[in-house]
């Protein structure tokens, strides 16, 4: 399996410390220094971030070298960024764990029971199994 994550632009990445880790995807726009790049996204600042901060995606968009917000937000549309991460595997772990997240405890409580009762089913079938086979 080759590598595929390089640091270029356009490559959309997801910040992996601070306030908004999880959540917020965005885009290279500028390689400024050697551990720096310039990021922009839809719902944030312009600026500049650490690459440690950063989680490159597989994902990558069509764009020139610092383009305007208008023509970063029509390209992140065009390449269907949002829906390409909501079907990765990655996005959706995210997005389970942010649902897990905002449980109480009751849900938690019946999902609890949910998983007693099927574990319950799928010992009762093993037996069944086991039975007719010997």
């Amino acid at each position: 399996m080759p590598f595929k994550r390089y640091v270029e632009i356009g490559r959309v990445a997801q910040i992996n410390y601070g306030k908004s880790t999880g959540g917020s995807w965005l885009s290279l726009m500028s390689l400024t220094r050697t551990e720096y790049a310039l990021v922009d996204a839809p719902d944030m600042v312009r600026s500049q971030m650490n690459f440690k901060r950063l989680s490159l995606t597989d994902i990558k968009i069509d764009i020139k070298r610092i383009p305007k917000k208008k023509d970063l937000i029509k390209a992140m549309e065009d390449a269907d960024v949002k829906n390409k991460w909501e079907k990765s595997s990655w996005g959706r772990k995210l997005i389970v764990q942010k649902r897990r997240a905002a449980l109480n405890d009751f849900d938690r409580f019946k999902i609890m029971l949910a998983k007693i009762k099927r574990s319950s089913v799928v010992r009762q079938e093993l037996a069944k199994l086991k039975k007719s086979a010997s």
